[in-house]
């Protein structure tokens, strides 16, 4: 058996065919894109050190 058979024929990873299937799943709900939150958590890490400026404890 030559080498470039045995890399055609060797089995692709399990955990890759696990992620490919996770994945294609579509899943009902609440879809928010990734801008949206980091820009929501940016927002209120300002709004926190907004106010211990305004109002030291």
């Amino acid at each position: 058996m030559s080498s470039k058979k045995k890399k055609r024929e060797s089995p692709m990873p399990a955990s890759s065919a696990g992620l490919l299937r996770f994945f294609e799943d579509e899943t009902s709900g609440v879809k928010v894109r990734p801008e949206i939150v980091v820009l929501l958590s940016i927002a209120v890490v300002v709004a926190s050190l907004v106010l211990r400026v305004i109002l030291p404890v």
